[in-house]
């Protein structure tokens, strides 16, 4: 067992990468040689999907004791057996922007609610055996005044939002039930656990 954590440091050779992919996103076909911890090189080929970076968001109210979330369709989880209507928090990609610049602009766009301060909490890789992507995990309050539209997403993307208003008992019993199966969304209910309703 090593408990010194800077005893290794990985060192890769890049040797070829090849596109696979670039209609949605870019997918690569990497080799290359990575020096393990005996400081021998062993070779490798490893594919990584590249979407970019990404931000999430939870919204609370503690004095209702609500959460705020939404609910729309995945075809990868459709096609993994499940019906495809995952419940999540509001997400979406940086596409150059700051995190706290595109969650404010997304969950508007998602949800509807304009918020004003939000609280980066923590960052992630979801999936860092293939997909690139750093989420950026938010929370934010929100009242019933702070909301402009009905939200629903960008049609041209494919959205189709229903937005959902549940008490923060149920959606800690969905996650528990299955209802709830949206990693993201799961990281982000337990926080609330930890950190916001259970010291409210």
């Amino acid at each position: 067992m090593t408990t010194d954590k800077t005893s290794y440091q990985a060192e890769v050779r890049v040797k070829e990468v090849r596109v696979l992919s670039d209609d949605w996103y870019t997918l690569k076909k990497t080799h290359f040689e990575l020096r393990r911890r005996d400081g021998t090189w062993q070779e490798m080929t490893r594919e990584t999907y590249d979407r970019g970076n990404g931000a999430t968001i939870l919204l609370y109210n503690l004095e209702r004791r609500t959460v705020v979330l939404t609910r729309q369709f995945r075809y990868p989880a459709f096609v993994n057996g499940h019906s495809g209507l995952l419940i999540e928090a509001a997400a979406g990609l940086l596409d150059e922007a700051s995190p706290e610049d595109r969650i404010r602009a997304e969950v508007e766009e998602e949800t509807g609610f304009q918020v004003g301060e939000v609280k980066r909490v923590f960052e992630a890789f979801m999936s860092p055996g293939s997909v690139t992507e750093r989420l950026y995990f938010f929370v934010a309050s929100y009242d019933m005044s702070s909301r402009s539209h009905a939200g629903g997403g960008n049609i041209e993307e494919g959205e189709d939002i229903e937005v959902l208003e549940m008490p923060f008992v149920e959606a800690q019993n969905a996650v528990s039930s299955g209802q709830i199966q949206d990693g993201k969304t799961i990281m982000l209910l337990q926080y609330a656990a930890l950190y916001l309703f259970g010291h409210a």
